[in-house]
């Protein structure tokens, strides 16, 4: 039996309350749902800047009437500290995941992206101190790595940051840091590198390239990919990511505290191969779907060249393994994309 099989045996007989930030968005709102489907209580903190009521009644017809009641949602900002500090009251662990995320974003606008990831950052982890939540489990990023060009990509060694995105996020590691070393608070950090799947949001200026193009396709529109399509990545399906946050949450391991780990597959896949991939599935998927070549364009400024993941850190500190590979994901992600977008779609041609 895995660490995380353990875990979730535990969760039948042991009910803690659980505080999911950025709860409407796509990887809070999957948090929220396995948790409360798993026999924990759940409050939840959303302002709604990227994150959708949708999600939230998604979770509720999920986990049914009688579960619902173990959800509590707080709409309110990070960057509002009486807001954090009301949050914190009686939770036992914090999985903050409320930012404002994307690398464009935070060139075009640094100031309000560090008024939420540095600011409500820090708001967060000093009404969590205030209020004896000594466990705060938070997102923080690959693009911490920079420009570094080693890989796999380990958790000791950086790069010169490309940009304030990245910026923000390696301030959140230190002031963790800080607070575990000056409050004794057990904070560990979780590197995401390009997560993937339900509920991730192909519309918007800052969408993620995977719901990004699956949408395109969905609906006959060009693609386009940023660069030669050499540009690789660790595409990581959300399962793995809600993995790692329930096993960071609950850690006995005081090795982790202070800490930050990649949270991946540990594989890499090109820009050109993951479009391939694609193609492939909604092939498998869709009898008529014709294959389309992608239109190629300038390399994104601040983007990394490539990135690729040790994740042995997380496995020996707190038992982390990957259940899904970047195809398995794929599979369940299209599966997900094709039955929602085309139920959209169904939905406004009936309005």
């Amino acid at each position: 039996m895995s660490d995380f099989e353990k875990l979730l045996k535990n969760f039948k007989t042991q009910q803690q309350t659980w505080l999911v930030t950025g709860v409407a968005g796509f990887i809070g709102s999957n948090l929220a749902e396995f948790l409360l489907a798993h026999n924990q209580k759940v409050v939840g903190l959303d302002n709604f800047s990227t994150g959708y009521q949708k999600n939230l009644d998604e979770i509720q017809a999920s986990v049914g009437e009688e579960v619902s009641v173990n959800f509590h949602f707080i709409e309110g900002d990070i960057s509002d500290f009486a807001t954090c500090q009301q949050a914190c009251e009686g939770v036992d662990i914090i999985l903050h995941q409320a930012a404002l995320g994307s690398v464009p974003r935070s060139i075009a606008d640094p100031v309000t992206s560090n008024l939420s990831n540095v600011t409500g950052f820090l708001n967060m982890l000093t009404a969590a101190k205030d209020a004896g939540v000594n466990r705060f489990v938070y997102a923080s990023s690959s693009s911490v790595y920079g420009d570094s060009k080693e890989l796999p990509k380990v958790e000791e060694r950086t790069g010169k940051l490309l940009s304030p995105y990245a910026v923000t996020k390696y301030t959140n590691e230190l002031y963790a840091d800080v607070f575990t070393k000056t409050y004794g608070m057990e904070t560990i950090g979780l590197r995401y590198f390009n997560v993937f799947g339900r509920r991730q949001d192909p519309n918007g200026a800052y969408a993620a390239v995977i719901p990004k193009w699956v949408s395109a396709l969905l609906s006959g529109e060009d693609v386009y990919i940023n660069g030669d399509g050499e540009t690789s990545r660790d595409f990581t399906y959300i399962d793995n990511v809600i993995q790692m946050n329930l096993l960071a949450g609950t850690t006995a391991n005081k090795d982790a505290f202070g800490e930050a780990f990649n949270v991946a597959v540990g594989g890499r896949n090109t820009l050109n191969e993951l479009y391939a991939i694609i193609n492939n599935e909604l092939s498998d998927h869709i009898d008529d779907f014709q294959a389309k070549k992608a239109i190629y364009r300038d390399f994104r400024t601040g983007d990394i060249r490539h990135s690729n993941a040790n994740i042995s850190k997380a496995q020996e500190h707190v038992g982390y393994t990957p259940t899904h590979t970047i195809d398995q994901g794929m599979r369940l992600a299209i599966e997900w994309y094709i039955a929602n977008l085309s139920k959209n779609t169904k939905s406004q041609e009936s309005v």
